[in-house]
């Protein structure tokens, strides 16, 4: 018998999708509109699940490969080491879909491309870097290894997370990201565009927020601009609950049925929402529908598209037609090696006062949080096995001593009992000792000496201590010490509950005995950085930028001043000064199972780290604009448009040889220097060429990444390196597209956007921009204070508030009601004279 049209593999895809919806029942379409896609029977059509979390690994379903963070990946600048990671983990995906292919679906929620815009955003950890550029092309590196290089079918099917203008974890479903135009399509869109244009992505997430006051999953950009990038269609998958918050939490809409017909005709396909339970949505879509809300052939269309990506998974093909669907479990976790060379190349050494490498055979005291332990994230997978830094510096010294740096104390209630734990049941009796971890803004974690497991808050309210590391959605390890009259009472972050006060007992003071330990030693290695579940994290941004153990730090270099500080960290730090007073300071961000021997051959010279970091290390938070202010080149944020002095600047690493830069040229797109390894171990540079326009018509970076090539190097040898220069570009408002100006352009080849070692000014035959004539569209302003923006309207939030236009040609233009105009003859300036204006534009 002839298979039915949609299980014929010789047919295209869309014809096979027409098929199978025309044999669909209308409540059946609707109930594939649900991240859990059940099963059609009397079709033999398979359940589906869509989403598997994998931005480092495969996680949350046991133990995997964990690779280092994305933050860390892109810290390689290798391309092709970020896609032999990406496809390591596209394979282990198979092998969890081998295990069970219902529950485990090749839809892959990853990679993140938010551009990482602030450093205390909480998922800092998940991105790849501040620069769209290198965003967009470690983002398509990643998603083609997910997806595969079959010409028919998919690996996995990658989703590029979180379109669009996300950058902060506090009121994250409620807060609106205002984009002007300038900032949209230079700053946020090109992180997207780039994986979906090549092909690499096949899905794309929108965010919980909301982008000039509409929420994001209801954005005409997506239809706008991200479908007419992809060149074989694309899926839009929602986040967890983010449809019900149309509705809900964000009231943008009165009712859920109103809300779900809104998300379908904004193009979504895929309701991510209620967990497994896809009551809501069918009843919304239901009632959208009889209720004229919403027609059938929108909801044809959103089926159907995740319908073609199960096509192009090969679900409905014979097996012998796939090469993917050979792949079994036993490729679960066998990419140890693979592992090692990212978390080596993920190593960044940020300062090295010749301290670095270490000699072999030296007296190492190995001191901190992050010395004898290995962390995984949320997004992590569940580490197979893990090497940490104390473990792996056994190799090379000749003795590794230890503290972990932290106090430990007793609790002693007001009647003289004590706090005491016996098989994790907590109650007053026999004194139990803690370790106590103070993780900065006043938040603590107590782990119990005897069990080594932490002081938590049951469900029930009581005190317990049984999670062997602090964990989970809602971290019920973590408490907030309130001093009272009565003693010190540690209230639950989770539940608020407080304990009844306690007076502390330090038993042992842990800075002291670090201090003694690093005495000892020739060297001390004080290993520190962020637990990636508390403070900084999913729902949670950073207060600050400093880091929390600086007494720690103090006290270590004061006994040893031979200390060699490594930060195992998702995001930068300020050192409040203590880094002039080290000299070596190493970063790595949470570098999965293979992080401590990373770390440790580093240190002592087993490979030549190459390392260079993706985003502005600030020295302070006053550095900082507001974190809910997108507008980097108003607020001057990003190295693009920041004008101060970093504590380590974008594109900064260093490395144990040396590279010597000259014959700097530019010919019909493309500039060519030689780079020379002028030291005496081979080693790899990260080349990079900056641009900056000297002739601009409006703000432009101060310097721009153009391109990038990652150039290994023996002693001596010198490369001829190619880079090219497609991003001279500036988004034209006047025009409204990308245009190359004509005029001078800076060209900048080097080691860090500060570290600048060839220079060349080229004149670039682009465009002539003329003055802005006629009407201006509000959104189009140069600059602006106290205002907000609503789709394509500017909001003035107080008397006062202006925006302000350069450029402009002298015309008769008229001040729109409840505004004044002020004009210089270049310049116009409209201020509010009340709050609440709203404009369109200035005609």
């Amino acid at each position: 018998m002839d298979p039915l049209p949609f299980r014929d593999p010789g047919l295209p895809v869309e014809d096979r999708v027409t098929d199978l919806l025309g044999r669909l029942t209308d409540e059946e379409k609707v109930a594939l509109l649900h991240q859990h896609q059940p099963a059609v029977p009397r079709l033999d059509l398979a359940g589906f699940h869509t989403g598997m979390e994998a931005l480092h690994g495969v996680a949350w379903l046991g133990p995997a490969t964990v690779f280092p963070q994305a933050v860390g990946l892109a810290s390689s600048w290798d391309l092709g080491l970020v896609r032999r990671v990406g496809e390591a983990v596209g394979v282990e995906a198979r092998g969890f879909h081998h295990r069970d292919p219902v529950a485990h679906g090749l839809n892959v929620w990853a990679p993140v491309v938010n551009p990482l815009r602030d450093p205390r955003w909480g998922r800092n950890e998940e991105g790849y870097s501040e620069d769209p550029t290198l965003t967009a092309a470690m983002g398509t590196a990643y998603a083609t290894g997910l997806r595969g290089d079959h010409p028919r079918y998919l690996r996995t099917a990658p989703t590029l997370k979180h379109f669009l203008g996300y950058n902060n974890e506090d009121d994250r479903c409620v807060t609106s990201s205002d984009l002007r135009p300038r900032v949209l399509h230079e700053y946020e869109l090109p992180c997207f565009r780039g994986p979906v244009e090549a092909g690499a992505a096949v899905a794309v997430m929108p965010s919980y927020n909301l982008v000039n006051g509409r929420p994001a999953h209801l954005s005409p950009l997506i239809e706008d601009e991200l479908r007419t990038w992809a060149p074989d269609g694309l899926a839009i998958v929602s986040d967890a609950y983010a449809p019900s918050n149309v509705a809900g939490l964000q009231a943008y809409l009165s009712t859920q049925a109103e809300g779900h017909a809104a998300l379908l005709n904004a193009g979504l396909d895929s309701f991510t929402d209620q967990d497994a339970d896809p009551t809501l949505m069918i009843e919304s879509v239901t009632t959208a529908i009889k209720d004229g809300l919403l027609e059938r052939e929108v909801v044809d269309r959103a089926v159907g598209r995740v319908l073609a990506l199960r096509f192009r998974l090969g679900e409905f093909d014979p097996a012998d037609d796939n090469p993917y669907a050979a792949i079994t479990s036993d490729v679960i976790g066998t990419h140890g090696e693979l592992a090692l060379e990212a978390a080596r190349q993920a190593v960044v050494v940020l300062r090295n006062e010749s301290a670095l490498p270490l000699r072999r055979g030296a007296k190492v005291a190995v001191i901190g949080t992050h010395a004898d332990a290995v962390f995984e994230d949320w997004y992590s997978g569940t580490l197979p096995y893990q090497v940490t830094v104390r473990r792996a510096l056994e190799e090379f010294a000749s003795s590794v001593s230890y503290a972990e740096g932290v106090d430990r104390i007793a609790l002693r209630a007001a009647d003289g009992r004590y706090l005491g734990v016996r098989g994790g049941v907590v109650s007053l009796g026999e004194r139990a000792l803690f370790d106590r971890f103070d993780w900065g803004d006043g938040v603590w974690t107590l782990r119990d000496v005897g069990s080594r497991r932490y002081l938590g808050v049951a469900e029930d309210g009581s005190l317990v201590a049984t999670a062997t590391t602090p964990g989970g959605w809602d971290v019920r390890e973590l408490f907030e010490p309130r001093l009272t009259d009565g003693g010190v009472v540690l209230r639950n972050k989770v539940d608020g509950g407080d304990t009844e006060p306690f007076a502390i007992e330090r038993v042992v003071d842990g800075i002291a005995a670090a201090a003694e330990v690093a005495a000892q030693a020739d060297t001390a290695v004080l290993v520190l950085g962020n637990d990636p579940h508390i403070n900084g994290r999913e729902t949670q941004d950073r207060t600050t930028l400093r880091l929390p153990s600086l007494d720690l730090v103090r006290a270590v270099r004061e006994a040893n001043p031979n200390t060699v500080l490594v930060l195992v960290s998702s995001y930068p730090y300020a050192l409040d000064g203590e880094e002039e007073h080290l000299p070596a300071i190493v970063w790595t961000a949470h570098g999965g199972q293979e992080q401590g021997r990373a770390v440790a051959e580093a240190l002592f010279g087993a490979y030549c780290p190459s390392g260079k970091v993706t985003q502005t290390w600030y020295r302070s938070d006053d550095d900082l604009p507001d974190i809910f202010d997108y507008d980097i080149i108003r607020a001057g944020g990003t190295y693009l448009y920041f004008t101060g002095e970093p504590l380590f600047p974008f594109g900064h690493g260093l490395s144990y040889t040396t590279f010597e830069y000259s014959d700097l040229t530019w010919t019909d797109g493309v500039a060519t220097v030689s780079v020379t390894n002028t030291g005496d171990v081979a080693g790899a540079e990260v080349v990079q060429l900056y641009s900056s326009a000297l002739d601009s018509r409006v703000r432009q970076p101060v310097r721009k990444l153009q391109s990038f090539h990652r150039a290994h190097l023996a002693p001596g040898e010198t490369a001829v390196v190619e880079l090219r220069t497609d991003q001279l570009w500036h988004w034209d408002v006047t025009t409204g597209r990308r245009v190359v100006e004509a005029g001078r352009y800076e060209l900048c080849a080097g080691s860090s956007s500060r570290d600048l070692r060839a220079r060349l000014v080229v004149d670039v035959p682009g465009e002539t921009i003329a003055p802005r004539v006629g009407t201006l569209p509000a959104l189009d302003f140069d600059d602006c204070d106290g205002v907000r923006l609503v789709d394509d309207e500017v909001v003035f939030t107080r008397e006062g508030a202006w925006i302000s236009f350069h450029d402009v040609t002298p015309g008769p233009r008229s001040a729109p009601p409840g505004t004044r105009i002020a004009f210089d003859g270049t310049s116009l300036v409209l201020t509010a004279e009340t709050a609440g204006v709203r404009v369109r534009e200035v005609r």
